[in-house]
C-alpha cells in the first residue's frame, strides 16, 4: 500500500510540473508570437502612409491645437448685424493686441474659396490687421445661416456694440430665416419681449431719421416719441425741432401729444372740419410743401393769390432751408 501511495504521489508531482513546464512553454510561444505581431504592426505602419490633416491648408496648428491663420483670410459674416465699427475704440484695441495678442479665438467657417467667414470677432480680427498680426487664434466650425445670425447678434448685444437700428435689423433677421416669433426670439437672445417688441418698432422710421439714430443725432427715447407722432408730416416738424432745437426727449413726448392733438393729427373730426375750412387744393398743396420741407408751412389765400408761412426751429434749421431755397 505504500509503495503505491509513492508511485501515486511521485505521479501527481510530476503531472503538476509537466504542468508547469507546458505553463512555461506556451507563454514562451505566447509571447514569441505576441512580439511578431508587434513587428508585423510596426512594418505595416511605416508602410502605410501617414494620416493627412483634415484641416485646411490656409490653418496651422500648434503643439497645444490651437488653430492660427492670417486674419487677411478672414471676411465678415454675411449676417453680422453690426456694420459702424467705431475707429478709435478700434486703435485702442489693437494697442491691447500688440501687447498682449488676441486672447479668446476668433470664431470662423470655411467660406470653401480659400477664405473664411467671421462668425464671432470681427472687432478682434479688424483690430489684429490694425495690429499687423501675422496669425491670430481661430475656432473652425460650421453653422447654418440662422446660427451664425444668433450668435454674431448675442456677442455684440453681450458686448452692448450695437446701435438701436443694427439690434432691430438683427431680430428682424432672426425672424425672418428662422421663421421665429418676436417671443422665440426673445428667449433665444436672453431679452424681454417688449425689449425685441419696441426694437423692431425702430425700423417704421423714414430712412434719415433711422440715420440720425444710427450717429446719436437722437436716441431711442427721442424714436420713441417721433413714432407715436399719427401724421407725417407731423413726425417731421417734431424731428426738425428735435435736431435744431436739441430738445429732450420729455419734451418730445410733449411735443408729440401736442402735435397728434392739432389741426393735422389724425382725428376724423379735426381733419374734416381743416378741410372745410381751406379749399382743397390749397390744403394738398400745402401739405406737399410740408412734405418737401419737412417743417410747419402755412399756405393763406387761394392759388391766386395769398402768402406762405414756413416756420424754421433754430439757426441749423434755417441753415437747411436756405440751401433749399437758395442752393438749389
Amino acid at each position: 500500500m505504500s509503495k503505491k501511495r509513492q508511485v501515486l504521489g511521485k505521479g501527481l508531482g510530476a503531472l503538476m510540473r509537466d504542468a508547469e513546464d507546458e505553463s512555461e512553454v506556451d507563454v514562451a510561444v505566447e509571447s514569441e508570437n505576441s512580439k511578431e505581431k508587434k513587428i508585423e504592426k510596426t512594418e505595416k505602419a511605416e508602410k502605410r502612409p501617414a494620416k493627412k490633416s483634415s484641416l485646411p491648408a490656409q490653418i496651422e496648428s500648434d503643439e497645444s491645437g490651437t488653430l492660427w491663420i492670417d486674419p487677411h483670410l478672414l471676411k465678415p459674416n454675411p449676417h453680422q448685424p453690426r456694420q459702424i465699427f467705431d475707429d478709435d475704440a478700434l486703435n485702442e484695441l489693437a494697442d491691447s493686441i500688440r501687447e498682449h495678442g488676441v486672447v479668446q479665438p476668433i470664431v470662423i467657417e470655411d467660406a470653401g474659396d480659400g477664405t473664411f467667414f467671421i462668425i464671432a470677432g470681427e472687432r478682434r480680427t479688424r483690430a489684429s490687421i490694425l495690429a499687423e498680426q501675422k496669425k491670430v487664434p481661430v475656432q473652425l466650425r460650421k453653422f447654418n445661416d440662422e446660427k451664425k445670425l444668433e450668435i454674431a447678434l448675442i456677442e455684440n448685444i453681450q458686448r452692448s456694440d450695437l446701435n438701436p437700428i443694427e439690434e432691430a435689423q438683427a431680430y428682424y433677421n432672426l425672424m425672418q430665416l428662422g421663421g421665429l416669433s418676436q417671443d422665440e426670439v426673445a428667449k433665444k437672445v436672453g431679452k424681454g419681449r417688449p425689449t425685441v417688441a419696441n426694437a423692431l418698432r425702430l425700423l417704421k422710421l423714414p430712412e434719415d431719421m433711422q440715420n440720425s439714430l444710427i450717429v446719436g443725432q437722437i436716441t431711442a427715447g427721442h424714436a420713441r416719441a417721433l413714432l407715436s407722432v399719427l401724421n407725417p408730416a407731423d413726425q417731421r416738424v417734431l424731428f426738425n425741432k428735435i435736431i435744431g432745437e436739441s430738445i429732450s426727449v420729455r419734451q418730445a413726448e410733449n411735443e408729440a401729444a401736442r402735435l397728434n392733438e392739432g389741426s393735422r393729427a389724425a382725428n376724423p373730426k379735426d381733419a374734416a372740419a381743416n378741410k372745410q375750412k381751406k379749399d382743397a387744393d390749397v390744403a394738398a398743396l400745402e401739405q406737399k410743401f410740408i412734405e418737401a420741407l419737412g417743417t410747419k408751412v402755412q399756405m393763406k389765400g387761394s392759388l391766386e393769390k395769398g402768402s406762405l408761412v414756413v416756420e424754421y426751429f433754430s439757426r441749423a434749421d434755417l441753415d437747411r432751408l436756405y440751401e433749399i431755397f437758395v442752393k438749389e
